[in-house]
């Protein structure tokens, strides 16, 4: 009997533990700007980021860490294109880099899309690498030459591009968004901040409530 009470005893007590510790997790999920070290919020959005669409002064702000070789990030692609055209003029969508080391061509293709972007085409390379990404994901070995086909593309300045992909601030731009992604608590893509609120996603549909909420309140 009295083994049998003890063995109960330690149960409940295995069970409290897992359940705080899944509130603590869960809390910690729910608040992705706590303060850093000093006190100062964490940014989800900093001056040099890629901004899709500005929907001005008051406007949501939308923050998508994105892989461009990820395929959840891919089929959520026509859901964010779906949500941009809903929501334009409410919202003010941001796209950062979060490359995963276990995706080949993940870094690759963000420094393409950062190239470009310093001709001013970010959008236009971000499309195209996502309508493509059946085409060069999940190779076996980096393939520099398929992106820089795809600037050829676009009609892109070769030489700047060039410059740019060889240039060892390109991958410190792209790694500065994967840091600010890892103190925010991001470890997977696609990650969503709307208004700075990392929404956790466990339906198709949990940004759209999350935008809706925030522009509806």
């Amino acid at each position: 009997m009295k083994n049998s009470v003890k063995a109960t005893l330690i149960a409940i007590a295995v069970a409290i533990v897992l359940l705080i510790a899944g509130v603590v997790f869960a809390i910690s999920q729910q608040q992705p700007t706590a303060p850093a070290e000093g006190g100062e919020p964490k940014p989800t959005v900093r001056t040099d980021s890629h901004v899709l669409d500005d929907g001005g002064e008051g406007a949501v702000t939308v923050v998508e860490f994105l892989d461009f070789e990820c395929e959840a990030c891919a089929a959520f692609y026509p859901v964010v294109e779906d949500l941009r055209e809903k929501y334009d003029g409410e919202i003010t969508y941001v796209v950062r880099y979060f490359p995963l080391p276990g995706h080949i061509n993940s870094t690759q293709a963000a420094l393409a899309a950062e190239a470009a972007g310093q001709q001013d085409r970010f959008e236009d390379m971000y499309h195209r690498l996502f309508e493509t990404q059946a085409q060069w994901g999940e190779q076996s070995e980096e393939t520099p030459e398929v992106f820089r086909g795809f600037a050829e593309e676009l009609d892109l300045d070769m030489a700047a591009y060039d410059a740019a992909i060889a240039d060892a601030a390109t991958a410190e731009r792209v790694q500065s968004d994967k840091a600010d992604g890892e103190k925010l608590g991001v470890d997977s893509t696609p990650s969503f901040f709307v208004d700075g609120v990392k929404v956790e996603l466990q339906e198709w549909d949990d940004v759209e409530e999350a935008i809706e909420k925030a522009v509806n309140g």
